[in-house]
C-alpha cells in the first residue's frame, strides 16, 4: 500500500510539471508576438570511428516576429545570417558572399523555427508535430515535439523554459544523431518589432543560389 501511494504522490506531480511545460509552450505562443534574445549554439557529432564527439561553438542575437518572420544572426566564430521574411528564406555566408534563397513554405513547416515563429497556439503547431510534456530537468519544463513528418531531417526538439514561462533553450536532434543546443538569454518580448529588420537585401557581389 505505501509503494502504491508513493507511486500515484509521484505520477501526480510528474503530471502537473508536465501540464505547466505544455502551459508554459502555449503561453509563449500566444503572448510572445515578437521578442529578441542572444544565443549560444552548441552542435555536437555523434562518435565515429572510435574518435569521441566533436562540439562546435557558436553565438550570436536573434529576433521573431509572428507570424513567420524571423532572423538569426551569428557573429562567432563565422558571420552568418539567416532572415525569414513570411515568403522567403534567406542564408548569408559572410566568408563565401554567398545567399540561398528558399521558399519559406517548403522550408519551415516541420522545423524548430515553427516554434519560435509561425505557429500561434498548441492546436497550430499540432498540425506538424506531436507533443507530449517531457520531465524537468536542469531547472527547467521542457516539451518534446516530434515532427509528423518521418522523412526530414529533424528527428525531434525538446524546448526549454524558465519558471515564468520565459523561453531558455532548444535541444534538437536530427535524423544523423547531431545534436544542438540553443540556449537564450536576455529574452524581451513585445508587441512588434521594426519591419526592416526582417527584410534582406543580397550584398553586393554575392552569389545568389535558388533552392
Amino acid at each position: 500500500m505505501k509503494r502504491l501511494l508513493t507511486a500515484i504522490a509521484m505520477a501526480a506531480c510528474a503530471a502537473v510539471s508536465w501540464a505547466d511545460g505544455l502551459q508554459s509552450l502555449e503561453a509563449f505562443m500566444k503572448n510572445a508576438q515578437a521578442g529578441r534574445a542572444e544565443f549560444t549554439q552548441a552542435v555536437t557529432a555523434p562518435a565515429k570511428d572510435g574518435q569521441p564527439p566533436r562540439t562546435k561553438n557558436s553565438s550570436g542575437h536573434f529576433e521573431f516576429q509572428r507570424p513567420g518572420k524571423f532572423r538569426f544572426v551569428y557573429t562567432r566564430p563565422f558571420e552568418q545570417t539567416i532572415v525569414a521574411d513570411g515568403k522567403t528564406l534567406w542564408l548569408y555566408d559572410a566568408d563565401l558572399n554567398q545567399v540561398t534563397q528558399r521558399a519559406q513554405a517548403q522550408a519551415l513547416g516541420s522545423t524548430p523555427a515553427a516554434i519560435l515563429a509561425s505557429a500561434n497556439d498548441l492546436k497550430a503547431l499540432s498540425a506538424d508535430f506531436d507533443l507530449q510534456a517531457a520531465p524537468d530537468q536542469d531547472g527547467l519544463q521542457w516539451v518534446q515535439a516530434s515532427p509528423k513528418d518521418r522523412n526530414g531531417q529533424l528527428k525531434s526538439v525538446r524546448v526549454g523554459f524558465e519558471a515564468g514561462g520565459r523561453l531558455a533553450a532548444l535541444d534538437i536532434l536530427d535524423g544523423f544523431g547531431q545534436r544542438s543546443l540553443i540556449r537564450f538569454s536576455g529574452l524581451q518580448t513585445q508587441a512588434s518589432l521594426p519591419s526592416s529588420l526582417f527584410e534582406f537585401k543580397v550584398p553586393a557581389g554575392a552569389d545568389v543560389l535558388k533552392q
